[in-house]
C-alpha cells in the first residue's frame, strides 16, 4: 500500500529483455539510500511503486535497484515505453507508523491515460488527462486519483477526461513537471470509487 507521495525521481539506467518480460534497472536518488535510517533501506523482495506501478525489487547494488516487469504490466502501463534515461517517480510502501498524507494507493494501475491539455497560470499548472470512459466514471470532483503514482485532487471530471491543479512543488519533484501533451500516464482511481460503482451496477451487468 502506498500514499501517492513521491519520494524521489529515479533514472532508468538499463532495460534488459528476459523473454517477453524485461528487467529494469533504476538509479534512485541519494536520499532513498540513507543507511542511517535502517527501516528505509531497500532489500530484495521489497515493493516499490514505479510511476505508480508496484514492482518487486530483485537486485540492489547501492543506488541501482533492479525490477522485473512481465507482459501484463508492460501492456497495461506506461512502463513498456520506458527507455534508458527515462525519469520515473518512486515511492516505497507505507509504514503503519507513517502519516497518510496522500490517499490509499494500491500500486495496481487501472489504465493508461494521455496528457490532453496544459494550462499555465503563473507557477501553477492545470493539467487535463484523457482516460477511458469507465475510469472517468469512478472519479468525482474533489476526489483523489493517482497519476504516475502521484496522489492528486480532482478538479473537473468529464465523460472521458479530468483535470488536476499542480502546485510548483509537485512540478519540481515529480515527472509531471516535464510532461508534454500526448504523453502517456498511469492512472489508478480511488479504490473507494471502485467499490461504490460495483455496488451500483447489477451483478449480471458487471
Amino acid at each position: 500500500m502506498f500514499t501517492g507521495l513521491v519520494e524521489g525521481r529515479g533514472t532508468v539506467s538499463n532495460i534488459q529483455a528476459e523473454g517477453a518480460a524485461v528487467r529494469l534497472t533504476i538509479v534512485v536518488p541519494a536520499e532513498m539510500v540513507d543507511e542511517s535510517v535502517p527501516q528505509e533501506i531497500c532489500r530484495v523482495g521489497d515493493s516499490v511503486a514505479i510511476n505508480g506501478c508496484c514492482l518487486t525489487v530483485v537486485h540492489v547494488d547501492g543506488r541501482e535497484w533492479a525490477f522485473q516487469a512481465g507482459t501484463e504490466t508492460l501492456s497495461k502501463t506506461n512502463l513498456g515505453s520506458l527507455q534508458s534515461g527515462s525519469v520515473v517517480n518512486l515511492e516505497r510502501p507505507l509504514l503503519l507508523t507513517d502519516r497518510l498524507g496522500g490517499h490509499f494507493v494500491q500500486g495496481h494501475i487501472d489504465g493508461v491515460g494521455e496528457v490532453d491539455k496544459i494550462e499555465h497560470d503563473g507557477e501553477w499548472i492545470t493539467m487535463w488527462f484523457q482516460v477511458p470512459v469507465h475510469l472517468a466514471g469512478q472519479m468525482v470532483p474533489k476526489g483523489s486519483v493517482a497519476v504516475d503514482g502521484i496522489s492528486l485532487t480532482l478538479v473537473d471530471v468529464e465523460n472521458r477526461r479530468f483535470s488536476v491543479a499542480l502546485i510548483p512543488h509537485t512540478l519540481e519533484v515529480t515527472t509531471l513537471g516535464v510532461c508534454q501533451v500526448g504523453d502517456a500516464v498511469n492512472v489508478e482511481t480511488d479504490i473507494l470509487g471502485k467499490y461504490v460503482q460495483k455496488f451500483q451496477i447489477p451483478e449480471d451487468q458487471r
